[in-house]
């Protein structure tokens, strides 16, 4: 019904930048809010950064003023540029879309499949 796909990883050094991308397609019917989450080895999936439609954001707290959520609402895309990399943000980088596929009245959250991002020197 709904494909989510990520784009945008790599390896980087410690303080360079990177910028993921992340498409939502397939029988949309709206997708309200989308948002990056991660998860490192051994550790929780956690949140990265969310933004809604109406452009309203929230980060998680170790990426504040380091990274940027955005999103093309048209395009049903959102984007996440990361800024002064430290290697404790090494992880699997996932996508989400919050929304309604066309023939379902219920929202429900889409997944990328993940694109992976080591910061390392």
């Amino acid at each position: 019904q709904v494909q989510v796909v990520e784009s945008g990883g790599g390896l980087v050094q410690p303080g360079g930048s990177l910028r993921l991308s992340c498409a939502a397609s397939g029988s949309i019917f709206s997708i309200y809010t989308m948002g990056w989450y991660r998860q490192a080895p051994g550790k929780q999936r956690e949140l990265v950064a969310t933004i809604t439609r109406g452009g309203s954001t929230n980060y998680a707290d170790s990426v504040k003023g380091r990274f940027t959520i955005s999103r093309e609402n048209a395009k049903n895309t959102v984007y996440l540029q990361m800024n002064s990399l430290k290697p404790e943000d090494t992880a699997v980088y996932y996508c989400n879309a919050h929304g309604r596929a066309i023939m379902n009245t219920a929202p429900y959250d889409y997944w990328g499949q993940g694109t992976q991002v080591t910061v390392s020197s």
